[in-house]
């Protein structure tokens, strides 16, 4: 499930820096307020076999702006979205957000005019597809098709031949971490979108929007949707278009 949080601002930009940074701090202060043990959890050692932490958010969002180069545009009304599989996770950071009348957004201010539960689609037929909003990022095992470790920050993009392989194993993992049934496939990559690295914490992550086919479980694939693809939901990348 996600939260929707429709806002209004009078700024007209963010620094690209900023456009997903906030939202990490956002969703952990809103956790350590209404959820301090999960808030806790999460930051220490994630949860479940893997230690992933299922938590995710999106980049503001103001449909109604024109894109500037140089910048990310602002302006009028929009929205942002945090989510996570678990309904206690959604729970507190909504009851966090229904608190508070502005957020600040890497120094833009976001009045906040409502909050609303966004529930995932039902996936009925074990197919979906997914498209995200913000990157996905992924880690390969950066080494040659000799064998030979090349770097150890080894981030794929779409298009390199193991990204298949390490994102169907990210969403198996995902699942195993809520305890879901993990048979979860990725059948296409239907679109892949411009490559674009983002600054969220300790150097840049590179990776690119994409649109995939996946197959699997009903409740498995909405837990996806409410979560994210890839590596590193809860900085933001690979969130899935509502």
């Amino acid at each position: 499930m996600r939260v929707r949080i429709e806002v209004a601002t009078a700024a007209t930009e963010l620094a690209w820096a900023n456009v997903l940074a906030p939202g990490r701090s956002l969703a952990y202060d809103l956790l350590a307020r209404e959820a301090p043990d999960l808030g806790r959890q999460f930051h220490a050692q994630g949860a479940g076999p893997y230690g992933m932490v299922p938590l995710g958010h999106g980049a503001p969002v103001f449909p109604q702006v024109r894109r500037r180069r140089g910048a990310y545009a602002l302006g009028g009304r929009g929205w942002v979205e945090l989510g996570s599989p678990l309904f206690e996770v959604t729970a507190a950071l909504a009851q966090g957000i229904k608190r508070r009348e502005l957020l600040d957004w890497g120094g833009a201010a976001l009045r906040i005019l409502s909050v609303a539960p966004v529930e995932p689609p039902s996936y009925a037929s074990g197919r979906g597809r997914f498209r995200t909003l913000t990157p996905v990022v992924m880690k390969g095992t950066g080494r040659e098709e000799s064998g030979q470790r090349t770097t150890r920050q080894a981030w794929l993009l779409p298009t390199d031949t193991e990204f298949p392989v390490f994102f169907q194993r990210n969403l198996r993992r995902k699942a195993e971490t809520l305890g879901l049934d993990p048979e979860v496939s990725l059948t296409e990559i239907s679109w892949i979108g411009a490559k674009r690295s983002f600054a969220v914490g300790q150097g840049a992550k590179p990776g690119a929007p994409v649109e995939v086919e996946l197959t699997g479980p009903p409740d498995t694939l909405r837990a996806i949707w409410s979560w994210g693809l890839g590596q590193a939901n809860a900085a933001g990348f690979g969130w899935v278009a509502a």
